[in-house]
């Protein structure tokens, strides 16, 4: 089981953010980041760099920009080999957002692209490899994009980048083992010299399934969260994905540390986790917007439980 090639990537700031707007306290991310630093997790993205002319600092907080005096500030006194990853949105991101390395604490930039803006993600990709960093590009919506058009942006990413890795993403939770075997092997067709990564999340409750089977088909680029913490249901949990994979690098317990003094803490006021207007929506490879609005009613709302009616919205199935 152990293989060296593969790469744990921690996304729980970043993807956690998505659920309340990257508001955070410095203290709880500090905690985190320590936690999956002592734990030997390769990578830790922290967040996103995105435009602040897009998104307003009145609405969203610091974990959504990224900038590097506040990383600076949150990497500053511990000691560690785990690089620190932000992401850039191909369509929400500036290519002067990003200093040359040699100015930033940032090892990793990971772009998140729809199919359809491979070439935006291309060029990002471009200014931070040209700029000194490692790069990614992540497809997300995977589950929506037609054959042929991510054949030709496979193609692209190949022949025209030198990022680490390609990440196949399911943003909606819709695949299934059978869904995870093509698309893997899909990727590894067309990138003959970049990793094949995957991000899953867990609206069906398989995203640490898929990653199992993405890793039998050597997918060596990993990404979980602690406790699962993501948008809506969440993604794999880094400590299973830590469990499955034997490396005796890893050491789980300050992952279960953090878990019980910051993470279980957050459940009262992020609504991540299964339930069942985001099985729905993954179910039926839907985008989980309309869950996460149900799921953030005031809790004697009606309408809040009335998954009946929910489904029939989402499905178009008559009553």
């Amino acid at each position: 089981m152990f293989r060296p090639r593969i790469k744990v990537i921690d996304c729980t700031i970043r993807d956690g953010g998505l659920m309340n707007n990257s508001h955070f306290t410095f203290e709880t991310v500090r905690a985190i980041y320590a936690a999956v630093c002592a734990a030997g997790v390769d990578i830790v993205e922290i967040g996103y760099r995105n435009s602040k002319r897009m998104f307003s600092p009145k609405k969203y907080g610091i974990w959504r920009f990224c900038d590097d005096e506040v990383l600076k500030r949150l990497t500053d006194g511990i000691e560690t080999k785990t690089k620190l990853a932000i992401m850039q949105d191909a369509h929400k991101a500036d290519a002067e957002d990003l200093l040359p390395k040699s100015g930033s604490v940032v090892d990793l930039v990971r772009i998140a692209t729809y199919v359809k803006d491979i070439d935006k993600a291309i060029r990002l990709a471009n200014n931070a490899t040209e700029k000194g960093y490692e790069a990614t590009i992540n497809i997300m919506a995977i589950s929506h994009a037609l054959d042929r058009e991510l054949d030709e942006a496979l193609q692209q990413v190949e022949e025209e980048t030198k990022i680490i890795a390609c990440y196949l993403v399911d943003s909606f939770g819709a695949l299934y083992s059978e869904d995870v075997d093509y698309l893997v092997h899909k990727f590894q067709r067309y990138l003959k010299t970049k990793e094949v990564g995957v991000h899953f999340h867990n609206q069906q409750q398989l995203a640490y399934a898929n990653t199992i089977e993405a890793v039998i088909r050597n997918a060596n680029y990993l990404d979980g969260t602690v406790y699962g913490l993501g948008r809506a249901a969440g993604n794999c949990p880094l400590e299973l994905l830590i469990g499955f994979l034997k490396n005796p690098k890893f050491d789980i317990r300050p992952l279960f540390a953090v878990i019980g003094k910051e993470i279980i803490p957050l459940q009262k006021t992020i609504p991540w986790g299964y339930n069942i207007p985001y099985m729905i929506a993954g179910m039926l490879n839907l985008h989980p917007e309309a869950a996460m609005e149900l799921m953030n009613l005031p809790e004697d709302d009606p309408k809040r439980s009335d998954f009946v009616k929910f489904y029939e919205k989402m499905s178009g199935v008559d009553a």
